[in-house]
C-alpha cells in the first residue's frame, strides 16, 4: 500500500488525544513510505495528520475545492496541491490516488466522505480497504448504528464487514496491507428485473 486517504476534521476539537494521535498517524505513514491523500487543508486534524508526515520526511497530497483555497485554509507546505472546482471532484480525485481510506474523527464532512467512499467499496467501484480509527469509542455510536442496520435487515454483514474498525494505527496499517476486497458483490447478484 503506497498511499492512505485519510478523511478528518477541518477543526482540532477539544480532545488532545485526537490532536496527538492525528500527529502520530502522519509520522506512521512517512515511517513506511506511505503517502498522505488529504483534503489540502493546513488546519484541525487534518493539519496535524500532513504535519506528522511532513516532519518525518514523507509524502503528501492534498485536493482542495477553489473556494476553500481561497479561504487560506489550504497548506502550502506540501509536495502537491491539486485544486477541483468540487467537494464532488476532490472525492473522485482522492479515490483516484489512494489505495486505502481512514476516517479520523470528524464532523459532517468527514462522515460524508466515509459514507460514500463505503458506498463505492459496496459497489465495488473501489477495491481498496476503508476504516475508521475509533480513538476513544469515538465511532462507537456508528457501530451500533450498523449492527441495527443489520438487524433490521437494511444493511448486508458482508457490506458492514468492508468497514474496519480500529483504535490502533499500527494494527490497523497492518491490516489494510493484508486486505484483499470480496470477488463477487452482493450487487451482481441482484437480479433487479
Amino acid at each position: 500500500m503506497k498511499s492512505v486517504c485519510v478523511f478528518c476534521a477541518s477543526s482540532k476539537g477539544s480532545e488532545p488525544y485526537f490532536i496527538e494521535q492525528s500527529y502520530a498517524l502522519g509520522q506512521h505513514l512517512a515511517e513506511n513510505d506511505i503517502c498522505l491523500i488529504f483534503g489540502g487543508s493546513k488546519v484541525g486534524l487534518m493539519g496535524e495528520v500532513a504535519r506528522g508526515v511532513l516532519e518525518n520526511g514523507g509524502q503528501v497530497t492534498g485536493v482542495i475545492p477553489k473556494f476553500l483555497a481561497r479561504k487560506e485554509v489550504a497548506h502550502d507546505g506540501i509536495q502537491e496541491l491539486i485544486t477541483v472546482e468540487t467537494m464532488h471532484q476532490r472525492k473522485t480525485k482522492m479515490s483516484e490516488l489512494a489505495e486505502g481510506f481512514i476516517a479520523l474523527p470528524g464532523g459532517f464532512g468527514t462522515l460524508e466522505e466515509l459514507c460514500e467512499i463505503l458506498t463505492w467499496a459496496q459497489l465495488q467501484l473501489i477495491k481498496a480497504p476503508v476504516a475508521v480509527l475509533n480513538w476513544k469509542g469515538y465511532y462507537d455510536d456508528l457501530v451500533s448504528l450498523l449492527d441495527r442496520m443489520m438487524k433490521e435487515e437494511l444493511l448486508k454483514k458482508a457490506n458492514a464487514d468492508l468497514l474496519m474498525v480500529e483504535s490502533e494505527y499500527t494494527e490497523l496499517i497492518d491490516k489494510m496491507k493484508a486486505y484483499e476486497a470480496p470477488k463477487e458483490s452482493f450487487w451482481a447478484k441482484l437480479d433487479l428485473t
